[in-house]
């Protein structure tokens, strides 16, 4: 069983960056793959990205390639999802997840705000 949590959100202006860092707990994190998604009032939950188990293999959502970077560091337990050149219509609570054939596990999520 893995727990997650994420952190570095928070209110940037636009064109500005952000890292945001999810922290796993468990012995068997490196197994998982894992996701970014984020959700913003009114709209569905939106993939962002995701990263194999041994960080070798990304995927990214179209509105975000180029710009944003997943990465992740088995060693500390955590992923991280690198944010640069940050758009308004990026504002969203972000969670990452993890899982093999489906996403089990789920953080609670953190805020980015960009603003105009």
């Amino acid at each position: 069983q893995v727990q997650l949590v994420e952190s570095g959100g928070g209110l940037v202006q636009a064109g500005g960056s952000l890292r945001l860092s999810c922290a796993a707990s468990g012995r068997t994190f490196s197994s998982y793959a894992v996701a970014w998604f984020r959700q913003a009032p009114g709209k569905e939950r939106e993939f962002v990205a995701r990263i194999n188990w041994s960080g070798d293999s990304t995927y990214y959502a179209d509105s975000v390639k180029g710009r944003f970077t997943i990465s992740r560091d088995n060693a500390k337990n955590t992923a991280y999802l690198q944010m640069n050149s940050l758009k308004p219509e990026d504002t969203a609570v972000y969670l990452c997840a993890a899982g093999a054939a489906v996403w089990d596990y789920w953080g609670q999520g953190t805020q980015v705000t960009v603003s105009s």
